[in-house]
C-alpha cells in the first residue's frame, strides 16, 4: 500500500484550470443577474425570490451529482463527465439568458443556468480530495480558489471593459439588455467550455481501486500517529430514527407555515416554513424505503449519510450557514444598495413635492388597476416614509424610474438612447428621471469593478493564506479572513467616494479566498474516498440554506424594515460573516491534529 502521490504544480494546474470557466458563469450571473431583473422590471424587495433558483438547484443537484460521480467509472473517468455535461449546458444557458423577452423567462434561464454550473462545479471538489494527499489539498484548493478569483476578476469587469475600453453600447430600448451584458455572457460561454474542456484532456484520474489503497495507507499512518482513525465509518441508521425526525420536521413546518398564513406575514417565508415540510416528507419517504429493505437508492444514501456526517462537518455547517448567508446578501443587493447609496439617485424634497403632484393627476386619469400606477404609488410610499424620517434626499429605485422613461425610449444610434415624455411630467423632474437611469447603469458597471477587485485580491491572496496556513492554522486563518470581510461589507455604508469601494472589497476579497479553500481543505482530511463526492454535494446544503433563508428574508427586511434601502442588507452581511469568524475556532481539525502529533 502507498499514500496518494504528490502531484507537480502543473498538474495541480491543469486539474483546477475548468474552475477558471466555472466561474465565468458565476460572477457573470452574480454581477448582472440582478442588473437583468431589475431592467425587465423587477421589484426591488422581490429580487431575492428571483434569486431563489440558484440554492434550489443546488440543494437538490449537487448531493445527487457527487453520490454519481463517486459511483461512475468510464473512459473519461469518474468525476471528468460530469465536467464536460455540465460545461455544455451552461454554455448554451449563457447565450441564452441576456436574450430573455420577459421576467419569467430570465428567472427560469437563472435556474437552467445554476443547475448547469453545478453538474460541473461538484465535482471539482471531490477531485481535489481524489487526486491529492492530505498535505497537498489546501494548495489543491487555493489553486481552485486563485482560478476562481482570476475568471472573477475578468467576468464581472466584462461589462465596464466592453462599454468603455471597446465602445459597445451600456444602454437598450425597453425590455432590453444592453449589449455590453450580452456580449459578456457570450465571451463567458466561450470561456466555460473552454477551460474545462483542458481539464478534462489534461488530467487522467486514479482508479477506484487505486484510491482504496491510498486511503488504507494513509489511514494507517494517521492511526500511527494519534492511535485513532480520521475517516468516518460507514453507518446504516434504522428506520425509526427517520421516522422520529420526519414527525418532528413536519409538524414543526407546518405550525410554522400556519403562523405565517395567521399573522398575514410576507409569503416568501413560505420558502422556509413549506420547505421544512418538504424535508419532513423526504425523510418519511427515506424510512419508509429502509422499511422495506431498499437501502442502496440515491435518495437513501444522501439521507443516511447527512445524518451520520462526520463531527468536523457538522461544526463547518455553522461556519458555513453565516459565511454563505453573507455572501448572498453581497451577491443580490450591492448594485442596488450602492448604486441608491453612493451615486446620484437620490431626489430633493421638493422634487419629491412634484411627484406628489404627478400621483394626483394620476388618481385622476389611470384606473385604479392600473399596473404602472399601482407600483408608482408603491414605491412614492417608502419614498415619503422616509422623508418623514428627517431624510433631506432618498434614493429612487429604478423601477420607479423606468415607469416614466421606458415608452418614450428611442434607440438614436447602438450607444445613444433618446428619451421623451410621454407622460408630460415636470421637464425638469423628467430630466432627474434620465440622469438617475445613466447614474444607475454606471454604478451597475462599477459594481462590476469592484467584484472584480475582491476576486482579483482574492486570487493573489490564495496561496499566501497557505503559507499562513501552514504556520498557524487553517481554523485561524480562516477565522482572521472571515473577520475581514465582515469589516468589508459593513464599511460599504460609510464610504461616499466609488473609487473608496475597492478598499472595502479587499476585506471581502480575502474573506472570498478563505471561504473557497479553507472548510473543503480541513472537511476533506475526514471523508472517505468513496464517499468524497457525495459528502462535497452534502456539504453544499450548508451552503444553499442560508442562502435560500435569504431569499426568504432579505425581501421582507429590505421592503418592510429598511423600508426599500438595500444598503442596510450588506450591513446584515458583514455582521452574519463576523459571526461565521467566531464559530470557526470550534471546528476540528484532524489533519492539522495528526501533522502536530
Amino acid at each position: 500500500m502507498t499514500k496518494r502521490p504528490r502531484l507537480s504544480f502543473w498538474q495541480i494546474w491543469n486539474m483546477s484550470f475548468g474552475f477558471l470557466g466555472i466561474q465565468f458563469g458565476y460572477a457573470l450571473q452574480n454581477a448582472n443577474v440582478s442588473r437583468i431583473f431589475e431592467t425587465l422590471g423587477a421589484n426591488i424587495d422581490a429580487i431575492p425570490i428571483l434569486w431563489i433558483a440558484a440554492p434550489v438547484t443546488g440543494l437538490i443537484i449537487q448531493p445527487i451529482i457527487g453520490h454519481m460521480s463517486d459511483n461512475t467509472w468510464g473512459r473519461l473517468g469518474r468525476r471528468r463527465p460530469f465536467f464536460l455535461i455540465g460545461a455544455i449546458l451552461a454554455s448554451a444557458a449563457l447565450i441564452f439568458m441576456p436574450n430573455s423577452p420577459v421576467l419569467w423567462g430570465a428567472a427560469g434561464m437563472l435556474w437552467i443556468l445554476d443547475a448547469s454550473i453545478n453538474v460541473s462545479m461538484e465535482p471539482f471538489r471531490a477531485f481535489v480530495g481524489d487526486m491529492l494527499p492530505s498535505e497537498q489539498r489546501t494548495k489543491g484548493f487555493a489553486m481552485q480558489s486563485f482560478f476562481i478569483g482570476t475568471g472573477a476578476v475578468i467576468a464581472s469587469a466584462l461589462p465596464y471593459i466592453l462599454t468603455e475600453w471597446v465602445g459597445v453600447a451600456n444602454t437598450a430600448p425597453e425590455g432590453q439588455v444592453p449589449p455590453s451584458v450580452k456580449w459578456s455572457f457570450y465571451l463567458g460561454a466561450i470561456a466555460f467550455f473552454g477551460a474545462v474542456i483542458w481539464t478534462v484532456f489534461k488530467t487522467k484520474e486514479y482508479s477506484p481501486e487505486e484510491l482504496k489503497s491510498f486511503e488504507e495507507a494513509e489511514q494507517a499512518e494517521v492511526r500511527e500517529k494519534t492511535g485513532t482513525d480520521s475517516i468516518l465509518k460507514h453507518e446504516e441508521l434504522p428506520s425509526n430514527i427517520f421516522f422520529k425526525h420526519s414527525f418532528i420536521w413536519l409538524i414543526v413546518g407546518l405550525l410554522l407555515s400556519f403562523g405565517v398564513w395567521y399573522f398575514n406575514l410576507d409569503p416568501k417565508l413560505y420558502i422556509v416554513t413549506v420547505g421544512i415540510v418538504v424535508f419532513g416528507v423526504i425523510q418519511l419517504i427515506v424510512a419508509l424505503l429502509k422499511k422495506s429493505g431498499k437501502n442502496k437508492g440515491g435518495l437513501v444514501v444522501v439521507i443516511n449519510d447527512l445524518f451520520n456526517m462526520p463531527k468536523t462537518m457538522g461544526q463547518l455547517a455553522v461556519v458555513q450557514f453565516f459565511s454563505w448567508f453573507a455572501l448572498f446578501a453581497m451577491w443580490i443587493y450591492t448594485t442596488a444598495g450602492v448604486t441608491s447609496h453612493i451615486y446620484d439617485m437620490k431626489i430633493s424634497q421638493g422634487e419629491f413635492n412634484q411627484l406628489k403632484i404627478e400621483q394626483e393627476r394620476l388618481t385622476e386619469t389611470a384606473a385604479s388597476s392600473d399596473f404602472r400606477f399601482t407600483v408608482f404609488e408603491e414605491e412614492l410610499e417608502k419614498i415619503e416614509q422616509h422623508f418623514a424620517k428627517g431624510k433631506t434626499e432618498v434614493a429612487v429605485p429604478l423601477r420607479m424610474v423606468n415607469l416614466f422613461l421606458r415608452e418614450g425610449a428611442k434607440a438614436e444610434s447602438s450607444d445613444e438612447i433618446r428619451y421623451e415624455n410621454v407622460y408630460q411630467i415636470d421637464e425638469s423632474l423628467f430630466n432627474r428621471f434620465i440622469v438617475i437611469l445613466r447614474e444607475y447603469n454606471t454604478g451597475a458597471n462599477w459594481v462590476g469593478i469592484c467584484f472584480a477587485t475582491y476576486n482579483g485580491f482574492a486570487a493573489i491572496m490564495a496561496f499566501l493564506l497557505v503559507i499562513i496556513a501552514k504556520y498557524t492554522s487553517r481554523k485561524l486563518t480562516h477565522s482572521i479572513s472571515l473577520v475581514a470581510g465582515g469589516i468589508g461589507l459593513v464599511s460599504i455604508y460609510f464610504v461616499t467616494n466609488p473609487t473608496m469601494l475597492l478598499v472595502s472589497m479587499l476585506g471581502v476579497g480575502l474573506a472570498w479566498a478563505s471561504i473557497l479553500s479553507m472548510p473543503y481543505a480541513i472537511l476533506a482530511g475526514s471523508l472517505p474516498s468513496n464517499k468524497m463526492g457525495t459528502y462535497m454535494g452534502i456539504f453544499n446544503f450548508f451552503i444553499v440554506i442560508p442562502q435560500i433563508l435569504a431569499a426568504s428574508i432579505l425581501g421582507f427586511f429590505v421592503g418592510t424594515v429598511f423600508s426599500g434601502q438595500a444598503i442596510y442588507s450588506l450591513i446584515l452581511g458583514g455582521a452574519a460573516m463576523i459571526i461565521a469568524a467566531v464559530s470557526v475556532m470550534f471546528v476540528t481539525d484532524k489533519d492539522d491534529i495528526a501533522a502536530h502529533s
